[in-house]
């Protein structure tokens, strides 16, 4: 099967991590490529684009200051079909990757990726959104999937679409300024 390249480059403000590629994808050679999928439309939606691209268009994301990666670079029909040591070993190179790209925020589309990223046991609550314990870049945030096959609604998906754009915009500060008591 063909290979979906990853889309990486020097001073990214978002690099979005899926589990791995899909049938479609694969065939088609591009990222999120599967017929429905939310992806392109959540980025355009939340302003993180200016419009909506097409997957063949991936590579053009560095011109938006967005990257996209895989914990896994193996193309399934689902992420059920993916081995616990692959999970593993993807999470040891994207760590690397991460760690050789430093990109401003981490967007794991996924709560399952961000745990084996983290070394987290599969039942580890995870909340949506920032990880509070990584208020340094990166940011490491965690996103639903853009997959039809979650049931999120794409109202809930896009807010947190809309919170990586914020962050992006805005930033964090570690303690709000509204909270004296602080300081």
């Amino acid at each position: 099967m063909p290979e979906v390249k990853d889309v990486l480059a020097p001073d990214l403000d978002v690099l979005f991590v899926g589990y791995n590629p899909g049938v479609k994808s694969g065939l088609m050679e591009h990222h999120f490529a599967g017929p429905g999928n939310l992806f392109w439309s959540l980025l355009a939606d939340s302003g993180l684009t200016g419009h909506r691209l097409r997957p063949e268009q991936d590579q053009e994301l560095p011109v938006w200051r967005l990257g996209i990666t895989n914990i896994v670079d193996r193309v399934t029909p689902g992420t059920q079909d993916l081995l616990t040591v692959e999970l593993a070993q993807g999470a040891l190179q994207l760590q690397k990757k991460i760690r050789h790209w430093n990109p401003k925020i981490v967007a794991f589309l996924g709560k399952d990726i961000y745990r084996y990223f983290a070394g987290l046991s599969r039942s580890a609550m995870i909340p949506w959104g920032l990880q509070t314990h990584s208020l340094k870049t990166p940011l490491f945030f965690v996103a639903p999937n853009p997959s039809r096959r979650s049931t999120l609604p794409y109202e809930v998906r896009l807010r947190y679409f809309r919170e990586i754009k914020n962050l992006v915009v805005w930033g964090v500060e570690p303690y709000p300024k509204s909270s004296p008591e602080l300081y």
